[in-house]
């Protein structure tokens, strides 16, 4: 998994969500390609990645209408091509918070 240059229109949710922070985000996927942490929108963060196959996909908060703070706890949508590419992108974001994870301690 990796930042992407390539476009994500057309992306969409496909019931695909990870429970993390911002803060976790940040350490796994790099600082985010769009933040309007104002809460007044229905996106605070969005981050635009491929998986390791080369498919695009986002990770993005969703209607919090709430300033979010950096290790608060939230449900960030995944948005792909399809429903098996938002699980791809899963798995790889879960791997690497185990990983993550491991050197932490």
């Amino acid at each position: 998994m990796r930042k992407t240059n390539k476009s994500t229109g057309g992306t969409s949710f496909h019931d695909t969500v990870v429970g993390t922070t911002i803060h976790t985000l940040n350490k796994l996927l790099g600082e985010p390609t769009y933040v309007d942490n104002t809460g007044m929108d229905k996106v605070n963060y969005e981050w635009e990645m491929e998986t390791s196959n080369g498919d695009v996909f986002t990770v993005y908060s969703w209607k919090e209408y709430k300033i979010l703070h950096e290790h608060e706890i939230i449900e960030f949508h995944i948005g792909g091509m399809s429903k098996s590419i938002t699980e791809q992108a899963k798995n790889e974001i879960y791997e690497a918070l185990e990983t993550y994870s491991r050197k932490a301690k």
